[in-house]
Order: C-alpha cells, then sequence, then structure tokens
C-alpha cells in the first residue's frame, strides 16, 4: 500500500494511524460500504481485512497496512467513502498498552471499585442478568441516578460499550472464523443475510471450507423461525428489545423472511405495505450507464437466425471429452469465437468514437464482454484476446469468468477494456431483444434461446432444424446497415459451420 494513504504518527504512540480508503482503479471515485469485518479494541494484523467496499461493478475487500488496536470506526455499512477517506483508526501495538493504562489513572480509586462493587450487587437482586456480562454495562446507567456519585462516573466507561456493542458482529465472527475474522462468505450471501435478518457470525458453513452459502442461511432462518413459534412467553419478554422484532418479522410473513420477491425493509405508503431497498453503487452505475447510452446513441437493431443444428451435434459429441477436464461445453464457446473471428474482418464494429476530440479509434485488440445476470446486477467481466483463443482455451477461459461472477471475486480489472458484448438472453429465456449498447462500444449481441423450427432447404425439402436467433444493436453514428449485417452474416457462417471455428486462429 502507499504510504500516502495512512497518517502514522511516530512521535506519540498513543495517538493513532488513519487507515484511508486507497486507489481502487482507474476512474473510481467512491465505493460504498457492504460490511465492516472488525470493532474497536480488536487487534489487527496487517494485511486483515477491515471493511468490504462496493465500487461500480466489484465487490472489493480492503486490508489494512498497519497492524495494532482499532481505536476508532469512521464508517459504517451503507457510508459512501470518497478515496482517501478514512476507514478506521488503528493505535500501534506498542502504544497498545497505554491506551489500557490512560483510564486507569483517571478513575483507579473512584471508578474501578465502583464497576466491580455493581458486580456484586446484581446477584443478590437479579439473578438472570450475571450471566450476560455485556448486558449489566448499560444497565449500571439506567439506575444511576438514584445515586448522584456513581451518575458521572459509569458515564466514562458508557463510550467504550457503545462502539463495542455495535459492531458486536464482527467480533464474533473472529470467534468463528480463527485469527482472520473474516467471515467466509460471498457478497451475495452477505446481501442475502442482511435482507432476511441473519448474523452470519451465528451461522456454520457446510460449503468448501467452512464457507457459508444461501442454504445455510435459509436453515439458520427455518431454526429461527421455528425456535420463536416454540419460545415461551417468558423467554420472549426476556429477549433483547433489538431482537424482539427480528423474530417475529419472520415467523409472521416466511416469505418475506426467505426474501424470494420482497427485499429491502418493511414500509407503508398511501396505498399499503411496502419494502425500501437503497440504491446499491452497481445499480447506480447500470442506470448512469443505461441514461448516456439511450440518450446519446442512435441505436440500430438488426434481427437474424443461425442454423446451428451441425453446430449442436458436434457439441453432443464433444461435451463427455470435456467433462473429463471438469469443464462444461455449451454453445457459448462456439459463439463467442465466431464473434472474436468476425470482429478482426469488421473494424468498425471494434471502435469507439471520440466525440469529444472527433476522432474514431479502431481496436487492435478483441476482448469480448459477457453480460451476466447476478443477484447484485448486471455485471459484464471481458475476455481478453479471445480472437486469440481457442474454442477449448474460451470454454476453461468462461468457466473461470463465471467463478469469479457467481462468488462475487472479480476485481475491476476484469470489468475493464471490452470492445464488444454479448449478452445471453437464452439461458433465462426469450428470443429477440434490442440490447442497450455498451457505451463506449459501438454495438452489441443478444443472443435468444435455441428452437427447432421447419426450415425451407436448398432442395426444397422441409426439415426441422435448431435455430438460434440473434440480435444486434448498433450505433448508426458510426456503424452502417450494411457493415453490420455483413457482421451478422459472417457470424452466422461461421456458426452454421462449426469446422470453421476448430481451423480460425
Amino acid at each position: 500500500m502507499p504510504s500516502r494513504l495512512f497518517s502514522p504518527i511516530a512521535d506519540n504512540p498513543s495517538m493513532a494511524t488513519e487507515v484511508t480508503l486507497p486507489d481502487l482503479g482507474d476512474g473510481i471515485e467512491s465505493g460504498d460500504v457492504l460490511e465492516v469485518f472488525v470493532s474497536v479494541g480488536d487487534v489487527i494484523s496487517e494485511g486483515q481485512d477491515i471493511v468490504e467496499m462496493e465500487t461500480d461493478k466489484a465487490t472489493v475487500p480492503v486490508p489494512s497496512s498497519v497492524s495494532g488496536k482499532v481505536s476508532k470506526i469512521a464508517v459504517s455499512e451503507g457510508d459512501t467513502v470518497p478515496i482517501g477517506g478514512v476507514l478506521i483508526e488503528v493505535e500501534a501495538e506498542s502504544g497498545a498498552a497505554a491506551p489500557a493504562a490512560e483510564p486507569a489513572p483517571e478513575t483507579p480509586k473512584a471508578e474501578t471499585p465502583k464497576a466491580e462493587a455493581p458486580q456484586a450487587e446484581p446477584p443478590k437482586d437479579e439473578t438472570p442478568e450475571p450471566p450476560a456480562q455485556a448486558a449489566p454495562t448499560p444497565a449500571p446507567t439506567t439506575p444511576a441516578p438514584a445515586a448522584a456519585a456513581p451518575a458521572a462516573q459509569p458515564a466514562a466507561p458508557a463510550p467504550a460499550a457503545t462502539p463495542a456493542t455495535s459492531a458486536a458482529t464482527p467480533a464474533e465472527s473472529a470467534d468463528s472464523d480463527g485469527e482472520s475474522g473474516v467471515i467466509p462468505a460471498g457478497p451475495a450471501v452477505r446481501r442475502f443475510a442482511r435482507e432476511v435478518g441473519v448474523d452470519l457470525a451465528r451461522v456454520t458453513g457446510t460449503g468448501e471450507g467452512g464457507r457459508i452459502t444461501r442454504d445455510d442461511v435459509l436453515a439458520a432462518v427455518r431454526a429461527a423461525s421455528q425456535s420463536a413459534s416454540q419460545a415461551t412467553a417468558g423467554q420472549a419478554a426476556a429477549a433483547p428489545p433489538a431482537a424482539t422484532p427480528a423474530a417475529p418479522a419472520a415467523a409472521a410473513d416466511p416469505a418475506a423472511a426467505l426474501g424470494s420477491d420482497r427485499p429491502g425493509t418493511p414500509a407503508m405508503d398511501d396505498f399499503g405495505s411496502i419494502h425500501v431497498e437503497r440504491m446499491s453503487k452497481i445499480r447506480k452505475t447500470i442506470s448512469k450507464q443505461m441514461h448516456v447510452s439511450w440518450s446519446t446513441v442512435p441505436r440500430v437493431t438488426n434481427f437474424d437466425d443461425a442454423d446451428i443444428t451441425e453446430l449442436e451435434h458436434l457439441r453432443q459429441t464433444s461435451k463427455d471429452d470435456y467433462a473429463k477436464q471438469g469443464l462444461k461445453l455449451t454453445t457459448m464457446p462456439f459463439l463467442i469465437k465466431a464473434v472474436a473471428t468476425a470482429l478482426k474482418h469488421h473494424p468498425a464494429i471494434n471502435a469507439t468514437i471520440d466525440q469529444e476530440n472527433e476522432q474514431l479509434i479502431y481496436k487492435d485488440y478483441v476482448n469480448i464482454g459477457i453480460a451476466v445476470d447476478t443477484d447484485r446486477g448486471l455485471v459484464v467481466p471481458v475476455m481478453k484476446d479471445a480472437d486469440r483463443m481457442s474454442v477449448p482455451g474460451v470454454t476453461r477461459t468462461l468457466a473461470e469468468m463465471a467463478g469469479k461472477v457467481r462468488s462475487g471475486q472479480f476485481a475491476v480489472n476484469d470489468l475493464r477494456g471490452g470492445s464488444f458484448t454479448i449478452s445471453n438472453l437464452g439461458a433465462i429465456g426469450g428470443q429477440y431483444s434490442t440490447p442497450i449498447i455498451n457505451v463506449p462500444e459501438v454495438a452489441i449481441l443478444l443472443v435468444g434461446r435455441s428452437r427447432k423450427l421447419p426450415v425451407v432447404m436448398p432442395d426444397d425439402s422441409i426439415q426441422p432444424r435448431l435455430m438460434m436467433p440473434l440480435s444486434l444493436s448498433y450505433d448508426h453514428r458510426l456503424v452502417d446497415g450494411g457493415t453490420a449485417a455483413r457482421f451478422l452474416n459472417d457470424v452466422i457462417g461461421l456458426l452454421e459451420a462449426p469446422s470453421r471455428l476448430l481451423l480460425a486462429f
């Protein structure tokens, strides 16, 4: 990490070092805090993840570049933090003992004995409180007005108790995941857990390496619902006020607890119940990008079909060989290879418009973005130099990209540098559409679900053929209709003669 991102103060070890948000990539000015992994009082090591940030399209864990004791947390979930903004403050390990000794001189005779006295008295009056040591801390502040002298002194430890309580979840996560303090769960699972009100620190992961899956969260919701239904009135009265609304919400509306179709926070408007959810960084970026594309690009769409009967036969005879290598062979690698090959012969499709400088920029490389529908929104990872790959290479790279997207482990650079985009609507359903161009690119190809149709063959016979719907949208400022049609014809020709794809380089 560059030293400019931190402000260590060596002269006074009792003062803290500010850990700031580092540069997350070109063009990224800020990020939203998805989760805070540490709490005040935690001792962290250099390189340990402290927060999880959401940028334009990626979720990025931010590590600490210093070791020591966390003295302050400057952000909370949902905050937007600019590059260079303070995340936490850390006291050096050598100075960790000093802050512990400083409060002692202030209240050595008055606070320390009185802190022990309330712990000795409550067992005589109330027996249920001693087991929960976190609860008695705020408890003395309530009866404190009865005694004038203790009223001012318990107020001193109260600020220390407040951040510890608010960050209880990260503290418990350290116990559940060893020394790292990071809960083993992907961004999608974390988001789902927040929506249904599940504390991941209390969930045992059944995935690889103890990773928490969506099913584990659902199991925790079901267990909580069963416990709530079996709880007695006395247990409900003894439950903390903060936990009371969460349990009835899951029990009262199981569909909402599972987050099936109602994400967000329950609320009411003039006509009935609603759910309100804060717009994520990704959704903001998608909204802005789509608005720019719609308002600046004169878009035209060509529709056509490719006969992939022979291609499907080749795929079926080859998929077992790919399966032995742990790869699933679909039609997508063939389509990517066909598009990449055709782009080399149609530079106007593989270009951008520099309107400000009145220039056309033709790309010598072929980087194809693959639009992927995820729980967090539309993500477009980019396959670099797709024209130089063979079909097996494209298949392997596509599998790696899909794995990163599903787990949320992709980086910002994985989404940059695209020169053309393919959107696979057929994986969900549907045939034709008018896709929005991913500016500054000048074209995008949408593929629909293949289906069998009666086709008149060259000998006038009618045969059932497997047809793939294709929709090519292009920027008419640069791409003429003839150019688009010739490009699409080349793609179709390569798909209908798969042997040409195997020989293409």
